[in-house]
Protein backbone atom coordinates (compact mmCIF):
# COMPACT_ATOMS: atom_id res chain seq x y z
CA UNK A 1 0.00 0.00 0.00
CA UNK A 2 1.33 3.64 -0.50
CA UNK A 3 2.49 6.16 1.52
CA UNK A 4 -0.99 8.45 0.34
CA UNK A 5 -3.09 5.09 0.79
CA UNK A 6 -1.96 4.96 4.35
CA UNK A 7 -2.53 8.11 5.40
CA UNK A 8 -6.08 7.76 4.37
CA UNK A 9 -6.91 4.47 5.75
CA UNK A 10 -7.72 3.57 8.81
CA UNK A 11 -6.52 -0.13 8.41
CA UNK A 12 -4.55 -1.54 5.01
CA UNK A 13 -5.03 -4.79 3.11
CA UNK A 14 -2.74 -6.64 5.37
CA UNK A 15 -3.05 -5.02 8.84
CA UNK A 16 -4.14 -6.70 11.63
CA UNK A 17 -7.84 -5.93 13.36
CA UNK A 18 -9.04 -7.34 16.82
CA UNK A 19 -11.02 -10.57 15.82
CA UNK A 20 -13.95 -8.84 18.03
CA UNK A 21 -14.16 -5.41 15.75
CA UNK A 22 -13.39 -7.60 12.40
CA UNK A 23 -16.50 -9.19 12.92
CA UNK A 24 -18.31 -6.36 13.67
CA UNK A 25 -17.12 -4.99 10.55
CA UNK A 26 -17.69 -7.66 8.74
CA UNK A 27 -21.63 -7.75 9.87
CA UNK A 28 -21.76 -4.48 8.29
CA UNK A 29 -20.53 -5.93 5.12
CA UNK A 30 -22.67 -8.25 5.24
CA UNK A 31 -25.64 -6.43 6.27
CA UNK A 32 -25.50 -3.95 2.96
CA UNK A 33 -25.24 -6.81 0.48
CA UNK A 34 -28.33 -7.85 -1.03
CA UNK A 35 -27.25 -11.16 -1.86
CA UNK A 36 -30.58 -12.48 -1.44
CA UNK A 37 -32.29 -10.78 -3.86
CA UNK A 38 -30.77 -12.56 -6.71
CA UNK A 39 -31.45 -16.57 -5.54
CA UNK A 40 -34.75 -15.17 -4.48
CA UNK A 41 -35.36 -14.02 -8.66
CA UNK A 42 -33.83 -16.87 -10.15
CA UNK A 43 -36.23 -19.62 -7.20
CA UNK A 44 -39.14 -18.40 -8.64
CA UNK A 45 -38.34 -18.26 -12.01
CA UNK A 46 -37.38 -21.98 -12.48
CA UNK A 47 -40.52 -22.63 -9.91
CA UNK A 48 -38.83 -23.36 -6.53
CA UNK A 49 -41.38 -22.86 -3.31
CA UNK A 50 -41.27 -23.27 0.12
CA UNK A 51 -38.61 -25.45 1.34
CA UNK A 52 -36.65 -25.29 -1.16
CA UNK A 53 -36.66 -21.77 -2.20
CA UNK A 54 -35.31 -21.51 1.48
CA UNK A 55 -32.83 -23.74 0.78
CA UNK A 56 -31.77 -22.37 -2.29
CA UNK A 57 -31.25 -18.80 -0.63
CA UNK A 58 -29.20 -20.70 2.57
CA UNK A 59 -26.97 -22.40 -0.09
CA UNK A 60 -26.14 -19.09 -1.73
CA UNK A 61 -25.17 -17.63 1.45
CA UNK A 62 -23.01 -20.38 2.29
CA UNK A 63 -21.43 -20.32 -0.97
CA UNK A 64 -20.69 -16.60 -0.57
CA UNK A 65 -19.15 -17.61 2.29
CA UNK A 66 -16.61 -20.00 0.93
CA UNK A 67 -16.01 -18.05 -2.22
CA UNK A 68 -15.23 -15.71 -0.07
CA UNK A 69 -13.27 -16.91 2.63
CA UNK A 70 -11.29 -18.70 -0.42
CA UNK A 71 -10.78 -15.18 -2.52
CA UNK A 72 -9.51 -12.88 0.61
CA UNK A 73 -7.69 -15.99 2.33
CA UNK A 74 -5.95 -17.91 0.11
CA UNK A 75 -5.96 -16.67 -3.68
CA UNK A 76 -6.88 -13.32 -4.55
CA UNK A 77 -6.07 -12.02 -0.95
CA UNK A 78 -7.71 -8.89 -1.81
CA UNK A 79 -10.54 -7.65 0.38
CA UNK A 80 -13.53 -8.70 -1.98
CA UNK A 81 -16.51 -10.11 -1.23
CA UNK A 82 -18.08 -12.52 -2.92
CA UNK A 83 -21.62 -12.64 -3.75
CA UNK A 84 -24.42 -14.04 -6.64
CA UNK A 85 -23.36 -12.71 -9.63
CA UNK A 86 -26.73 -10.68 -11.69
CA UNK A 87 -24.73 -11.51 -15.35
CA UNK A 88 -26.22 -15.25 -16.27
CA UNK A 89 -29.59 -14.62 -14.09
CA UNK A 90 -31.38 -14.54 -17.84
CA UNK A 91 -29.51 -17.47 -18.82
CA UNK A 92 -30.22 -19.58 -16.11
CA UNK A 93 -33.63 -18.25 -15.65
CA UNK A 94 -33.93 -19.83 -19.20
CA UNK A 95 -31.90 -22.99 -18.77
CA UNK A 96 -34.03 -23.94 -15.06
CA UNK A 97 -37.29 -22.94 -16.88
CA UNK A 98 -37.20 -25.33 -20.14
CA UNK A 99 -34.37 -28.14 -18.96
CA UNK A 100 -34.81 -28.64 -16.01
CA UNK A 101 -32.74 -27.29 -12.48
CA UNK A 102 -30.30 -30.68 -12.53
CA UNK A 103 -29.77 -29.50 -16.41
CA UNK A 104 -28.89 -25.69 -14.96
CA UNK A 105 -26.44 -26.81 -12.57
CA UNK A 106 -24.50 -29.09 -14.73
CA UNK A 107 -24.91 -25.85 -17.32
CA UNK A 108 -22.44 -23.99 -14.42
CA UNK A 109 -19.77 -26.53 -13.87
CA UNK A 110 -17.72 -26.31 -17.14
CA UNK A 111 -17.62 -23.04 -17.15
CA UNK A 112 -16.11 -22.74 -13.55
CA UNK A 113 -13.66 -25.02 -14.37
CA UNK A 114 -12.86 -23.13 -17.50
CA UNK A 115 -12.34 -19.81 -15.85
CA UNK A 116 -9.91 -21.96 -13.50
CA UNK A 117 -7.95 -22.78 -16.46
CA UNK A 118 -7.55 -19.47 -17.53
CA UNK A 119 -6.03 -18.91 -14.01
CA UNK A 120 -3.58 -21.87 -14.44
CA UNK A 121 -2.25 -21.13 -17.74
CA UNK A 122 -1.87 -17.11 -16.94
CA UNK A 123 -4.03 -16.47 -20.17
CA UNK A 124 -5.83 -13.85 -18.54
CA UNK A 125 -3.52 -12.30 -16.68
CA UNK A 126 -1.58 -11.96 -19.71
CA UNK A 127 -5.19 -10.54 -20.97
CA UNK A 128 -5.13 -8.15 -19.02
CA UNK A 129 -1.91 -6.73 -19.70
CA UNK A 130 -2.25 -5.89 -22.96
CA UNK A 131 -5.91 -4.86 -23.10
CA UNK A 132 -7.03 -3.12 -19.62
CA UNK A 133 -4.69 -0.41 -18.97
CA UNK A 134 -5.13 2.51 -16.01
CA UNK A 135 -7.28 4.55 -18.25
CA UNK A 136 -9.66 2.00 -19.22
CA UNK A 137 -9.82 0.17 -15.98
CA UNK A 138 -10.97 4.02 -14.93
CA UNK A 139 -13.12 3.51 -17.56
CA UNK A 140 -14.54 0.23 -16.58
CA UNK A 141 -15.11 1.47 -12.81
CA UNK A 142 -16.94 4.42 -14.32
CA UNK A 143 -19.61 2.24 -15.89
CA UNK A 144 -19.98 -0.28 -13.15
CA UNK A 145 -21.13 3.28 -10.99
CA UNK A 146 -23.40 4.23 -13.43
CA UNK A 147 -25.16 1.22 -14.80
CA UNK A 148 -26.17 -0.04 -10.90
CA UNK A 149 -27.75 3.51 -10.00
CA UNK A 150 -30.97 2.27 -12.19
CA UNK A 151 -30.66 -0.57 -9.14
CA UNK A 152 -30.51 1.36 -6.43
CA UNK A 153 -33.15 3.88 -7.27
CA UNK A 154 -35.80 1.44 -8.26
CA UNK A 155 -34.82 -0.49 -5.22
CA UNK A 156 -35.69 2.42 -3.33
CA UNK A 157 -39.00 3.47 -5.20
CA UNK A 158 -40.00 0.32 -7.13
CA UNK A 159 -39.90 -1.79 -4.32
CA UNK A 160 -43.56 -3.76 -3.78
CA UNK A 161 -45.16 -2.60 -0.63
CA UNK A 162 -45.98 1.44 0.39
CA UNK A 163 -44.46 3.57 -2.03
CA UNK A 164 -44.27 6.18 1.29
CA UNK A 165 -42.67 3.64 3.12
CA UNK A 166 -40.38 2.64 0.83
CA UNK A 167 -39.59 6.48 0.08
CA UNK A 168 -38.83 7.69 3.24
CA UNK A 169 -37.16 4.18 4.78
CA UNK A 170 -34.71 4.96 1.96
CA UNK A 171 -33.42 7.99 1.82
CA UNK A 172 -33.59 8.05 5.49
CA UNK A 173 -30.72 5.43 5.00
CA UNK A 174 -29.17 7.60 2.16
CA UNK A 175 -29.26 11.00 4.20
CA UNK A 176 -27.98 9.50 7.63
CA UNK A 177 -25.03 7.52 5.39
CA UNK A 178 -23.99 11.01 3.87
CA UNK A 179 -24.71 12.90 7.12
CA UNK A 180 -22.17 10.62 8.48
CA UNK A 181 -19.60 11.16 5.65
CA UNK A 182 -19.97 15.16 6.09
CA UNK A 183 -19.26 14.41 9.46
CA UNK A 184 -16.38 12.55 8.67
CA UNK A 185 -15.03 15.29 7.04
CA UNK A 186 -15.41 17.73 9.65
CA UNK A 187 -13.75 15.25 12.08
CA UNK A 188 -10.73 13.28 10.85
CA UNK A 189 -10.17 11.45 13.71
CA UNK A 190 -13.61 10.08 14.74
CA UNK A 191 -12.65 6.35 13.72
CA UNK A 192 -16.01 5.08 15.25
CA UNK A 193 -17.79 6.86 13.07
CA UNK A 194 -15.86 6.12 9.93
CA UNK A 195 -15.92 2.40 10.72
CA UNK A 196 -19.19 2.09 11.76
CA UNK A 197 -21.31 4.57 9.44
CA UNK A 198 -23.41 1.92 7.63
CA UNK A 199 -24.35 0.56 10.61
CA UNK A 200 -26.11 3.96 11.73
CA UNK A 201 -27.37 4.25 8.93
CA UNK A 202 -28.96 0.72 8.41
CA UNK A 203 -29.95 0.98 11.71
CA UNK A 204 -31.65 4.46 11.01
CA UNK A 205 -33.48 3.41 8.12
CA UNK A 206 -34.82 0.29 9.53
CA UNK A 207 -36.50 2.15 12.30
CA UNK A 208 -38.15 4.72 9.83
CA UNK A 209 -39.29 1.83 8.67
CA UNK A 210 -40.71 0.15 11.69
CA UNK A 211 -42.11 3.27 12.72
CA UNK A 212 -44.43 3.17 9.65
CA UNK A 213 -45.14 -0.74 9.68
CA UNK A 214 -42.97 -1.62 6.76
CA UNK A 215 -41.14 -4.23 8.90
CA UNK A 216 -42.19 -7.95 9.03
CA UNK A 217 -39.82 -9.86 10.73
CA UNK A 218 -42.48 -13.18 11.24
CA UNK A 219 -39.90 -15.13 9.21
CA UNK A 220 -37.31 -15.19 11.92
CA UNK A 221 -39.67 -16.78 13.80
CA UNK A 222 -40.59 -19.63 11.59
CA UNK A 223 -36.82 -20.65 10.18
CA UNK A 224 -35.22 -23.06 11.89
CA UNK A 225 -31.54 -22.80 13.96
CA UNK A 226 -29.76 -25.21 12.28
CA UNK A 227 -29.75 -26.98 8.94
CA UNK A 228 -26.59 -28.84 6.55
CA UNK A 229 -25.96 -27.65 3.37
CA UNK A 230 -26.02 -30.32 1.25
CA UNK A 231 -24.48 -31.21 -2.63
CA UNK A 232 -26.65 -31.82 -5.61
CA UNK A 233 -29.61 -31.37 -3.13
CA UNK A 234 -31.56 -30.38 -6.43
CA UNK A 235 -30.76 -34.21 -8.08
CA UNK A 236 -27.04 -35.24 -9.49
CA UNK A 237 -26.08 -32.95 -12.40
CA UNK A 238 -27.07 -33.25 -16.22
CA UNK A 239 -25.15 -31.98 -18.94
CA UNK A 240 -26.60 -30.24 -22.38
CA UNK A 241 -23.96 -29.40 -24.71
CA UNK A 242 -25.76 -26.16 -25.62
CA UNK A 243 -26.50 -24.86 -22.37
CA UNK A 244 -22.46 -25.67 -21.59
CA UNK A 245 -21.44 -23.36 -23.74
CA UNK A 246 -23.87 -20.67 -23.39
CA UNK A 247 -22.79 -20.44 -19.89
CA UNK A 248 -18.99 -21.04 -20.26
CA UNK A 249 -18.78 -17.70 -22.37
CA UNK A 250 -21.56 -15.85 -20.00
CA UNK A 251 -18.45 -17.17 -17.37
CA UNK A 252 -16.56 -14.51 -19.19
CA UNK A 253 -18.73 -11.39 -18.81
CA UNK A 254 -18.57 -12.90 -15.28
CA UNK A 255 -15.11 -12.53 -15.18
CA UNK A 256 -14.89 -9.34 -17.04
CA UNK A 257 -17.40 -7.97 -14.34
CA UNK A 258 -15.66 -9.39 -11.39
CA UNK A 259 -12.11 -7.68 -13.07
CA UNK A 260 -14.02 -4.33 -12.49
CA UNK A 261 -14.40 -5.23 -8.82
CA UNK A 262 -10.53 -5.97 -8.56
CA UNK A 263 -9.58 -2.95 -10.17
CA UNK A 264 -11.91 -0.49 -7.50
CA UNK A 265 -10.39 -2.23 -4.58
CA UNK A 266 -6.92 -2.10 -6.08
CA UNK A 267 -7.45 1.98 -6.76
CA UNK A 268 -9.09 2.38 -3.04
CA UNK A 269 -6.27 0.50 -1.02
CA UNK A 270 -3.30 1.13 -3.13
CA UNK A 271 -2.52 -2.60 -2.65
CA UNK A 272 -0.86 -3.36 -6.18
CA UNK A 273 -2.25 -6.59 -8.67
CA UNK A 274 0.68 -8.11 -10.21
CA UNK A 275 0.38 -10.67 -12.52
CA UNK A 276 0.85 -13.53 -9.97
CA UNK A 277 -2.42 -11.62 -7.90
CA UNK A 278 -4.25 -11.91 -10.90
CA UNK A 279 -3.19 -15.65 -11.53
CA UNK A 280 -4.35 -16.64 -8.56
CA UNK A 281 -7.58 -14.31 -8.35
CA UNK A 282 -8.36 -15.76 -11.44
CA UNK A 283 -8.60 -19.58 -9.82
CA UNK A 284 -10.66 -18.17 -7.06
CA UNK A 285 -13.12 -16.76 -8.92
CA UNK A 286 -13.45 -20.35 -10.64
CA UNK A 287 -13.37 -22.28 -7.93
CA UNK A 288 -15.34 -19.96 -5.88
CA UNK A 289 -18.33 -20.52 -8.50
CA UNK A 290 -17.68 -23.80 -8.74
CA UNK A 291 -18.36 -24.30 -5.18
CA UNK A 292 -21.59 -22.32 -5.90
CA UNK A 293 -22.78 -25.09 -8.37
CA UNK A 294 -22.07 -28.26 -6.14
CA UNK A 295 -24.23 -26.53 -3.41
CA UNK A 296 -27.20 -25.63 -5.87
CA UNK A 297 -25.93 -21.96 -5.52
CA UNK A 298 -25.23 -19.52 -8.39
CA UNK A 299 -22.09 -18.02 -9.61
CA UNK A 300 -19.89 -15.62 -7.74
CA UNK A 301 -18.78 -12.45 -8.38
CA UNK A 302 -16.62 -10.01 -6.41
CA UNK A 303 -19.04 -7.32 -5.34
CA UNK A 304 -18.70 -3.80 -6.00
CA UNK A 305 -20.96 -2.91 -3.54
CA UNK A 306 -18.52 -3.56 -0.92
CA UNK A 307 -15.55 -2.25 -2.54
CA UNK A 308 -16.99 1.41 -2.44
CA UNK A 309 -17.87 0.18 1.44
CA UNK A 310 -14.17 0.11 2.23
CA UNK A 311 -13.68 3.88 1.00
CA UNK A 312 -16.52 4.81 3.11
CA UNK A 313 -15.44 3.47 6.35
CA UNK A 314 -11.56 3.56 5.19
CA UNK A 315 -11.02 -0.15 6.40
CA UNK A 316 -9.35 -2.36 4.02
CA UNK A 317 -8.17 -5.55 6.07
CA UNK A 318 -8.82 -8.67 4.85
CA UNK A 319 -9.66 -9.65 8.40
CA UNK A 320 -12.88 -7.49 8.32
CA UNK A 321 -13.92 -9.39 4.71
CA UNK A 322 -12.37 -12.94 5.90
CA UNK A 323 -15.02 -12.07 9.06
CA UNK A 324 -17.86 -11.43 6.52
CA UNK A 325 -17.08 -14.61 4.91
CA UNK A 326 -16.90 -16.71 8.29
CA UNK A 327 -20.49 -15.18 9.09
CA UNK A 328 -21.91 -15.62 5.74
CA UNK A 329 -20.72 -19.87 6.44
CA UNK A 330 -22.49 -19.59 9.73
CA UNK A 331 -25.97 -17.66 7.89
CA UNK A 332 -25.86 -21.01 6.09
CA UNK A 333 -26.08 -23.57 8.73
CA UNK A 334 -28.49 -21.53 10.50
CA UNK A 335 -31.34 -20.19 8.63
CA UNK A 336 -33.08 -18.27 11.49
CA UNK A 337 -29.80 -16.05 11.84
CA UNK A 338 -30.57 -15.51 7.91
CA UNK A 339 -33.51 -14.84 7.75
CA UNK A 340 -32.75 -11.60 10.32
CA UNK A 341 -30.66 -10.31 7.26
CA UNK A 342 -33.05 -10.72 4.84
CA UNK A 343 -35.59 -9.43 7.09
CA UNK A 344 -34.12 -6.01 6.25
CA UNK A 345 -36.14 -3.97 3.83
CA UNK A 346 -35.16 -3.46 0.65
CA UNK A 347 -35.28 0.51 0.69
CA UNK A 348 -33.27 0.08 3.34
CA UNK A 349 -30.18 -1.71 1.71
CA UNK A 350 -30.71 0.34 -1.69
CA UNK A 351 -30.36 3.34 0.18
CA UNK A 352 -26.79 2.43 1.32
CA UNK A 353 -26.19 1.12 -1.77
CA UNK A 354 -26.75 4.57 -3.94
CA UNK A 355 -24.38 5.92 -1.62
CA UNK A 356 -21.56 2.88 -2.96
CA UNK A 357 -22.51 3.73 -6.48
CA UNK A 358 -21.63 7.40 -5.71
CA UNK A 359 -18.58 6.71 -4.41
CA UNK A 360 -17.80 4.28 -7.38
CA UNK A 361 -18.46 6.87 -10.16
CA UNK A 362 -16.07 9.34 -8.52
CA UNK A 363 -13.06 6.76 -8.03
CA UNK A 364 -13.69 6.00 -12.08
CA UNK A 365 -13.69 9.67 -12.62
CA UNK A 366 -10.29 10.49 -11.15
CA UNK A 367 -8.29 7.34 -12.92
CA UNK A 368 -10.22 8.81 -15.88
CA UNK A 369 -9.00 12.69 -15.79
CA UNK A 370 -5.13 11.99 -14.80
CA UNK A 371 -5.13 10.68 -18.73
CA UNK A 372 -3.55 13.04 -21.71
CA UNK A 373 -7.57 12.99 -23.06
CA UNK A 374 -6.30 13.16 -26.99
CA UNK A 375 -8.87 11.89 -29.71
CA UNK A 376 -8.39 8.59 -29.27
CA UNK A 377 -9.22 8.58 -25.50
CA UNK A 378 -11.95 10.86 -26.35
CA UNK A 379 -13.21 8.10 -28.66
CA UNK A 380 -12.87 4.93 -26.38
CA UNK A 381 -14.33 7.27 -23.53
CA UNK A 382 -17.24 8.09 -24.92
CA UNK A 383 -18.47 5.37 -26.92
CA UNK A 384 -17.86 2.73 -24.19
CA UNK A 385 -19.68 4.83 -21.69
CA UNK A 386 -22.58 5.31 -23.85
CA UNK A 387 -22.84 1.89 -25.15
CA UNK A 388 -22.72 0.67 -21.25
CA UNK A 389 -25.69 3.27 -20.05
CA UNK A 390 -27.48 2.59 -23.02
CA UNK A 391 -28.29 -0.90 -22.02
CA UNK A 392 -30.14 0.63 -18.83
CA UNK A 393 -32.71 2.47 -21.50
CA UNK A 394 -32.98 0.42 -24.15
CA UNK A 395 -36.69 -1.16 -24.57
CA UNK A 396 -37.24 -4.70 -23.79
CA UNK A 397 -39.03 -4.97 -26.74
CA UNK A 398 -35.70 -4.28 -28.86
CA UNK A 399 -33.81 -7.07 -26.48
CA UNK A 400 -36.32 -9.65 -27.28
CA UNK A 401 -35.74 -9.31 -31.02
CA UNK A 402 -32.11 -9.87 -30.67
CA UNK A 403 -30.70 -13.77 -30.81
CA UNK A 404 -30.66 -15.14 -27.34
CA UNK A 405 -27.05 -14.83 -26.59
CA UNK A 406 -27.22 -11.20 -27.53
CA UNK A 407 -30.17 -10.82 -24.99
CA UNK A 408 -27.66 -12.40 -22.35
CA UNK A 409 -24.78 -10.59 -22.94
CA UNK A 410 -26.77 -6.82 -23.17
CA UNK A 411 -28.60 -7.57 -19.74
CA UNK A 412 -25.15 -6.39 -18.35
CA UNK A 413 -23.84 -2.89 -19.26
CA UNK A 414 -20.91 -4.01 -17.13
CA UNK A 415 -20.10 -6.51 -20.00
CA UNK A 416 -20.91 -4.48 -22.86
CA UNK A 417 -19.26 -1.33 -21.83
CA UNK A 418 -16.68 -2.84 -20.99
CA UNK A 419 -16.21 -4.81 -24.01
CA UNK A 420 -16.61 -1.79 -26.14
CA UNK A 421 -14.01 -0.05 -23.68
CA UNK A 422 -11.11 -2.86 -24.54
CA UNK A 423 -11.76 -3.42 -28.21
CA UNK A 424 -11.66 0.13 -29.16
CA UNK A 425 -8.07 -0.02 -26.75
CA UNK A 426 -6.71 -3.01 -28.96
CA UNK A 427 -8.13 -1.96 -32.16
CA UNK A 428 -7.57 1.97 -32.84
CA UNK A 429 -4.01 3.11 -33.01
CA UNK A 430 -1.95 4.35 -30.00
CA UNK A 431 -0.34 7.72 -30.56
CA UNK A 432 2.97 8.95 -28.96
CA UNK A 433 1.83 9.91 -25.10
CA UNK A 434 -1.53 8.48 -25.30
CA UNK A 435 -2.46 7.13 -21.64
CA UNK A 436 -0.40 8.87 -19.66
CA UNK A 437 -1.31 11.44 -16.71
CA UNK A 438 -0.42 14.60 -16.79
CA UNK A 439 1.55 16.11 -14.11
CA UNK A 440 -0.92 18.24 -12.10
CA UNK A 441 1.56 20.35 -10.39
CA UNK A 442 1.13 20.40 -6.29
CA UNK A 443 -1.40 18.14 -6.28
CA UNK A 444 -3.35 15.07 -7.73
CA UNK A 445 -6.86 14.02 -6.80
CA UNK A 446 -5.78 10.44 -7.11
CA UNK A 447 -6.27 9.09 -3.94
CA UNK A 448 -9.36 7.47 -4.03
CA UNK A 449 -11.70 7.91 -1.41
CA UNK A 450 -14.68 7.92 -0.87
CA UNK A 451 -15.14 10.73 1.58
CA UNK A 452 -13.75 13.21 -1.54
CA UNK A 453 -16.96 12.76 -3.43
CA UNK A 454 -18.27 14.82 -0.18
CA UNK A 455 -15.47 17.09 -0.29
CA UNK A 456 -12.52 15.49 1.34
CA UNK A 457 -9.80 18.03 1.81
CA UNK A 458 -6.88 17.13 -1.23
CA UNK A 459 -4.86 19.45 -0.36
CA UNK A 460 -1.76 17.85 1.16
CA UNK A 461 1.06 17.94 -0.15
CA UNK A 462 2.26 15.02 -2.32
CA UNK A 463 -1.57 13.13 -2.19
CA UNK A 464 -1.60 12.08 -5.46
CA UNK A 465 -1.32 8.81 -6.10
CA UNK A 466 -1.11 6.72 -9.19
CA UNK A 467 -3.05 4.06 -10.13
CA UNK A 468 -1.82 0.64 -11.00
CA UNK A 469 -3.42 -2.16 -13.67
CA UNK A 470 -6.36 -0.74 -15.47
CA UNK A 471 -8.24 0.69 -12.68
CA UNK A 472 -6.12 -0.10 -9.79
CA UNK A 473 -3.73 -0.02 -7.25
CA UNK A 474 -2.27 3.68 -6.50
CA UNK A 475 1.40 4.40 -6.81
CA UNK A 476 2.49 7.61 -6.29
CA UNK A 477 5.38 8.06 -3.84
CA UNK A 478 6.94 4.76 -4.72
CA UNK A 479 10.10 6.10 -5.80
CA UNK A 480 11.13 3.47 -8.60
CA UNK A 481 9.16 1.34 -7.69
CA UNK A 482 7.54 -0.65 -10.95
CA UNK A 483 3.44 -1.09 -11.55
CA UNK A 484 2.08 -4.30 -12.14
CA UNK A 485 1.44 -2.70 -15.61
CA UNK A 486 5.25 -2.62 -16.34
CA UNK A 487 5.31 1.14 -15.72
CA UNK A 488 8.37 2.49 -13.95
CA UNK A 489 6.66 4.82 -11.09
CA UNK A 490 8.83 7.86 -9.79
CA UNK A 491 9.64 9.59 -6.53
CA UNK A 492 6.63 11.75 -5.31
CA UNK A 493 8.03 15.81 -5.95
CA UNK A 494 3.88 17.41 -5.22
CA UNK A 495 1.60 14.57 -6.89
CA UNK A 496 1.89 12.31 -9.74
CA UNK A 497 -1.13 10.69 -11.30
CA UNK A 498 -1.66 7.18 -12.27
CA UNK A 499 1.10 4.54 -13.65
CA UNK A 500 2.40 5.63 -16.59
CA UNK A 501 2.57 9.05 -15.63
CA UNK A 502 4.80 11.81 -17.53
CA UNK A 503 7.81 13.79 -16.60
CA UNK A 504 8.07 14.81 -13.79
CA UNK A 505 10.22 18.48 -12.92
CA UNK A 506 10.69 17.62 -16.92
CA UNK A 507 13.41 15.30 -16.46
CA UNK A 508 12.46 11.79 -15.96
CA UNK A 509 10.88 9.60 -18.49
CA UNK A 510 8.32 6.96 -17.95
CA UNK A 511 8.24 3.59 -20.23
CA UNK A 512 5.35 2.20 -20.51
CA UNK A 513 4.98 -1.35 -21.56
CA UNK A 514 1.49 -1.26 -22.69
CA UNK A 515 1.81 1.23 -25.54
Amino acid sequence: MTQQHSQHLIAGVNDKIPVGKSLILGLQHVLSMDLYIMPLILGGAIGLKGGDLSFLLQMSFFACGIATLLQSGLFMKYPIVQGPSYVPLAALCAIGATMGIPTMIGSLLPGAIVIMLLGVTKVFSKFIRKAIPPFIGGIIILIVGLTLVPTAVTGVFSTSGNFTVNAVSGCVTFAVLLVCMIAQYRMRNSRVLHMFSVIIALAAGTLAAWIMGGTDFSAVGQASWFSLPQVFHFGAPQFNLQACLLMTVVYLFVLLDTTGTWFTVQAITGEPMEDERIDRGTIGEGLGCLVGALFGGTPMTGYSSNAGLIAITKVASRRVVIAGGAILVCLGFCPKLMAVITSLPTPVINGVFAMVCMTLISNGVKMVKDTVMDDRATMILGVSVMSGVSTMILPGSVIQMAPQFIQYFLSSGIAVGGTVAIALQLLLPKTRGSETARVRGTDVAGDSEASSAVGENESQPGSGAGTGDGGGAAGGGAAGSVGPAGSVRVADTGGVGPVGAGEVAGAVRIVNAQC
